[in-house]
């Protein structure tokens, strides 16, 4: 039995459509809330829905919201969403990286975590299968006690680094996938630590091929790329139109790269749009629209120049290969 988890409930892989692999919909994170980093707080749903709105207007279907726990998600926020625009949204269960855990967890969560002052005292406290079972949970019952599963799995690690407690919560991570059979993703941070990550699988017996390791564009190093993608893994370029890290032709091109030796169904391509001055209708950025509506064009017309079939291409990035890798096979 195949289908694809969403908060609305599983779907058929081919009811995807064309999806952003990895965005944040309407999330506060404890950690930036506590720095009164206010950019980095999407905190107005009706805000996110206007350009979750453009998004479907020019032809997107579905969106892989990768808002763990640690992360401030709003469960309930992003599920009307999907629920007033008819669109599929993707939730996740898990956690993302630790300097993110020193944040008190907000008094809305103690009935679920229990009466712990931080996300380390947590995560520190508990051990593996039980963190195993938290995660499980939240697949097959609910995302932080609500009805709405989750439809993948994450993890995170630093830069250049896994601290034990991120090995703890990717060993836990791991543990959840084989038992439940969600897709994993993992957030390098800068896209290192891909490698590393990967041996610590495999310690734990995960077949890769359900794995998508994120940020991979932030290291724009075709033989690292290759690496990775010869465990079957996907690969996710998800930080387009973020030129302050590398123009847009970097990206394109370690993308062709990784096409020219056979990988072109092991990528996703999505924003991690996850800052106001991001978004269009909080703060006049490119919005959610700006992949869809320019970067697909310009990707097509680019690999088209350099002898590829840009259409083909793209079709594979954002509707084929979603529809295989967020797919449970049990």
């Amino acid at each position: 039995m195949s289908f694809i988890r969403t908060l609305r409930g599983d779907i058929k892989p081919e009811e995807l459509g064309f999806t952003y692999s990895h965005e944040h919909i309407v999330c506060r994170p404890a950690y930036w809330v506590e720095k009164n980093a206010d950019d980095l707080l999407l905190d107005d749903k009706e805000k996110s829905k206007l350009d979750v709105l453009d998004f479907k207007n020019h032809g997107g279907r579905s969106i892989v919201d990768a808002t763990a726990i640690d992360y401030g998600r709003d469960v309930q926020a992003v599920k009307e969403i999907s629920e007033e625009l008819d669109i599929h949204i993707v939730g996740t269960a898990g956690f993302n990286k630790s300097f993110l855990w020193d944040a008190n967890i907000k008094a809305e969560l103690k009935p679920v975590l229990g009466d712990y002052r931080t996300y380390s005292d947590w995560i520190e406290t508990k051990s593996i299968n039980e963190l195993t079972d938290f995660v499980i949970k939240e697949v097959e019952e609910g995302l932080e006690g609500t009805p709405y599963k989750a439809g993948q799995v994450k993890f995170g690690t630093g830069y250049n680094r896994i601290t034990p407690l991120e090995e703890k919560t990717l060993r836990a991570v791991a543990r959840a996938h084989l038992e439940t059979k969600a897709p994993l993703h993992s957030h390098t941070e800068a896209g290192t630590m891909g490698l590393e990550q990967i041996e610590l699988l495999q310690s734990e017996g995960v077949d890769l091929s359900y794995m998508s390791f994120g940020h991979m564009d932030r290291n724009p190093d075709p033989y690292y790329h290759e690496q990775v993608a010869k465990t079957g893994a996907y690969l996710s370029f998800d930080g387009i139109a973020k030129i302050k890290y590398a123009p847009e032709s970097t990206r394109i091109q370690c993308i062709l790269e990784l096409v020219k030796k056979g990988y072109e169904n092991q990528i996703l391509v999505s924003g991690d749009t996850a800052r106001k001055t991001y978004y269009k209708h909080y703060d006049y950025g490119l919005g959610l629209e700006y992949i869809i509506a320019k970067w697909v064009p310009r990707f097509i017309d680019d690999a088209n120049r350099q002898g590829f079939d840009g259409e083909k291409l793209a079709h594979k990035f954002f509707d084929e290969n979603p529809a295989r890798c967020f797919t449970f096979n049990k």
